[in-house]
């Protein structure tokens, strides 16, 4: 596979990821509200609580979900597919033997836990019916979640957001049935929970129809193949979890030091730096596999040009969308949270995270997922806890001698801003044999100039207040569009070159048409 072609790829991947997450937002908010509707209070506390798990359970992945992605691309470069099958297959039946044990341990615990969490008599025998089905489904989630992890190692990631989307969909359909029907909450949940690994076992058929030398059986389980990888795979789960505890330890400082209340108004403003880091992370998502390919087949000028121009269009998609989320952050706050008024606490937090959020997609989403592949993994492992340790203590003390939520953010802010500016932006301008000031003017300052036109737009209302529009939804379709078209605009005229301009209208139409061949070395 040529660079032209893994650039193809990029640009297909990216754009489907852009679309599953705009069509994840929106089927995850009208479900919210059809179960908010439809469950009783402590039905729907108990369906939230449990879903609010599932995202730690990426600390049982053990980092073998990327290194399955990384050998992937680079054993496929190789043509190695007897060591691709013993990898593939040790990691498989790894998590076939974590999922048994899982499984157990919670169907025998599981009246405890229910106990624990104060349900009420009544419900005590479904909950814990829905506690062992959800979990057993997590359980399930690691083995079958290789094959998905498997395309996007092959660059099949728009294969793989296709069939998410489609699951999705579905998946708003039968719950919308669900509760018109009056279904139970363990009905609810095992349909749920079959949307959520369906995806998974229609992107095994796929996987594996592309990479047909590749055998997945228990006899090439390999111990001497399950230290090697771990020898990868131990950094890189460090370098997740670093990156879980820097996302939210915040509520659990806040928690700790000042009270829960506290941590509800620290969530609202947090509502759109979320949203916000969604959309700003997917065309990075897609850079991991090829940064891989192209290390295992020795291209370090590619390597190079892809770091430089990941960076750049980093800042392309995040500076407008940030421009337009600062001065519309209120309204935004409005809508996500329901509130007729935003405290002025709440809108301070959502500045700090939100500028937490982009400064951390200018400086880390591209590099980190670019070194991770390229045999740098131990040395972002210690950045990664270094910058957790200080963002740790750091949120502590501010939140003790300010006693506010506030100081909980910029204690996350500042340690992003310090490891990013200056660690991880001078080690990328070295690779690229450039001063830093010299990347910084050709990825960065671009977006930023770009972006003015937008931000006088936005900022008219702040200059002349008899402009302002009160009421919420208007002023966002106003505003929103106004602002936006101008930074498109500006980007698309005064960013990008006529090669790139072409390049995007050509792909914009092909988002679903059906993938390349399968992967073939280059």
């Amino acid at each position: 596979m040529t660079y032209d072609s893994i650039k193809q790829h990029i640009w297909s991947n990216a754009l489907s990821n852009y679309f599953r997450t705009f069509v994840g937002i929106l089927v995850g908010l009208v479900t919210f509200r059809l179960l908010y509707q439809a469950l009783p209070r402590e039905s729907f506390g108990f369906w939230s609580l449990l879903w609010s798990v599932f995202g730690y359970g990426i600390l049982l992945d053990f980092g073998f979900g990327f290194t399955a992605q990384k050998r992937v691309a680079e054993l496929s470069v190789t043509g190695e597919w007897h060591k691709l099958s013993q990898v593939l297959s040790t990691i498989l039946f790894f998590y076939l033997g974590m999922a048994v044990l899982m499984a157990t341990t919670v169907a025998l615990g599981a009246d405890d836990v229910v106990r624990a969490f104060g349900v009420s008599a009544a419900n005590h025998e479904e909950f814990r019916l829905v506690l062992i089905a959800f979990f057993a489904a997590i359980a399930l989630a690691f083995p079958l979640g290789l094959f998905p992890e498997i395309l996007r190692g092959q660059q099949r990631i728009r294969t793989t957001n296709n069939i998410i989307t489609i699951a999705l969909l579905m998946r708003l359909v039968v719950i919308a049935w669900a509760v018109h029907a009056g279904w139970s909450l363990l009905a609810i949940m095992l349909a749920a929970l079959f949307f959520a690994l369906a995806p998974d076992l229609v992107s095994a058929f796929f996987a594996l129809r592309h990479l047909p030398e590749v055998k997945l059986r228990p006899g090439l389980f390999s111990k001497s193949i399950m230290r090697e990888t771990m020898g990868f795979s131990i950094f890189a789960y460090i370098s997740t979890a670093t990156t879980l505890v820097l996302g939210k330890t915040d509520q659990l400082v806040l928690g700790a030091t000042l009270s829960i209340g506290a941590v509800a108004v620290y969530q609202a403003g947090a509502k759109v730096a979320e949203v916000f880091a969604q959309f700003t992370r997917q065309l990075q998502d897609t850079l991991s596999p090829a940064a891989a390919h192209l290390h295992a087949a020795g291209d370090h000028s590619a390597l190079r040009d892809l770091l430089r121009r990941g960076t750049r269009w980093s800042a392309l998609i995040a500076t407008p969308l940030y421009v337009l989320c600062a001065f519309e952050l209120e309204p935004l706050l409005r809508i996500l949270t329901g509130d007729s008024h935003i405290a002025v606490e709440t809108w301070q937090v959502a500045q700090v995270l939100l500028l937490w959020f982009y400064t951390s997609a200018l400086t880390h989403s591209v590099s980190k997922r670019i070194y991770m592949m390229t045999g740098h993994e131990r040395r972002l492992m210690w950045l990664g806890l270094g910058e957790a340790a200080v963002n740790l203590s750091l949120s502590i003390t501010l939140a003790l001698l300010f006693q506010n939520v506030v100081g909980v953010a910029v204690g996350s802010l500042i340690p992003a801003a310090f490891f990013g500016w200056c660690l991880l932006w001078p080690w990328v301008a070295r690779d690229l044999q450039i001063r830093p000031w010299q990347l910084f003017r050709e990825t960065v300052l671009p977006a930023w100039i770009a972006s003015v036109p937008s931000a006088l737009v936005l900022g008219t209302p702040l200059l002349f207040p008899d402009l302002r529009i009160e009421n919420t939804w208007p002023r966002i379709l106003l505003m929103g569009s106004a602002g936006g078209v101008t930074s498109l605009l500006c980007v698309w005229y005064g960013c990008l070159t006529p090669a790139e301009r072409q390049m995007l209208g050509a792909r914009l139409p092909s988002l679903f048409k059906r993938n390349p061949t399968a992967l073939q070395p280059a």
